[in-house]
């Protein structure tokens, strides 16, 4: 692991030999599409932690996102695991480090907590909750990601949705934010809708609300959040490499956050798609931030 600032200040390890309800970890490289630079991803997790040490000294402050103290008014049950020492262009390797790592987090009976990379990561993170299924999806993202292949590459950022449905530990998914023109042709939807994915486009959750995404999601599921950061409106996530107006607001993304947490269970959590070139002011990463936070709160709330 390499050196980097915990978020939110948090220790690297749990004190006492105490048991941690989640790990935060980072893999900055996932499997790169040949010829392609994936360079820029690589300090999204650090871009994070640093947005996050302003409210470092205040964790034990009230939160009115999540309506009290981060932990609840408990001891912190976290800690920041620090980064992979993932390479682009080491495919393999990285698919290994990063379901390695998320198996020995699921070991501990804790939640892991990813902060990616570009949006291959989640492919090796699913893959580590294989002993731990059935696992319900809910991605949020502006596009499906259901390509089979592409540039000769099966485990690339157009194909997490598809390459989770074939994991058997999947049970389903649900598909949060999707609008304008994305990775998707007709093949894709029909592969998916054969499948049962659930689409619930961005424009259905303005309209509706989160109840719209929701109320697919079984009472009682075990679910695992993959947060593309594209899924949000560029006016508040503009640091990304694919904008698309229409997307998310911070707050329905918390709502569908925290109503999970109530409905079901949140059983692991990757941020990825966060591009640090093209921020406009630290703005993507202070949002980032806050919706990790949010997700801790709401995993520190769970029985």
């Amino acid at each position: 692991m390499t050196a980097s600032p915990a978020f939110l200040g948090l220790n690297s390890h749990m004190p006492d030999g105490a048991t941690p309800r989640m790990v935060i970890f980072g893999a900055a490289h996932g499997s790169t599409y040949r010829d392609k630079d994936s360079s820029g991803y690589a300090t999204a997790a650090n871009a994070i932690r640093a947005a996050s040490q302003e409210d470092a000294p205040l964790v034990e402050h009230w939160d009115f996102d999540l309506g009290g103290p981060l932990f609840d008014g408990k001891p912190a049950c976290c800690f920041d695991a620090g980064d992979l020492p993932t390479e682009m262009h080491d495919n393999a390797r990285n698919r290994a480090l990063i379901e390695a790592k998320t198996r020995e987090i699921l070991a501990m009976s804790a939640v892991p907590i990813l902060l990616g990379g570009d949006d291959s990561v989640p492919i090796p993170f699913l893959a580590g909750f294989s002993d731990h299924g059935p696992i319900w999806i809910v991605q949020i993202d502006a596009h499906i990601d259901w390509r089979d292949e592409l540039h000769g590459e099966r485990h690339g950022y157009s194909n997490p949705m598809r390459r989770a449905s074939e994991m058997g530990h999947i049970a389903g998914m649900v598909q949060v934010g999707m609008r304008g023109v994305g990775s998707a042709r007709r093949t894709e939807i029909e592969a998916a809708e054969a499948y049962g994915s659930r689409f619930v486009t961005a424009r259905e959750v303005h309209a509706h609300g989160v109840d719209a995404a929701l109320r697919h999601v079984p009472e009682g599921a075990r679910v695992v959040f993959t947060l593309d950061c594209d899924g949000l409106d560029p006016s508040l996530m503009p640091g990304v490499a694919a904008r698309s107006p229409g997307g998310l607001t911070y707050t329905q993304v918390i709502d569908l956050i925290a109503g999970v947490g109530r409905r079901g269970r949140i059983v692991g959590f990757d941020l990825v798609e966060l591009y640090p070139p093209a921020d406009i002011d630290g703005i993507s990463a202070l949002t980032s931030a806050r919706l990790v936070t949010n997700v801790i709160g709401t995993i520190a709330r769970q029985p």
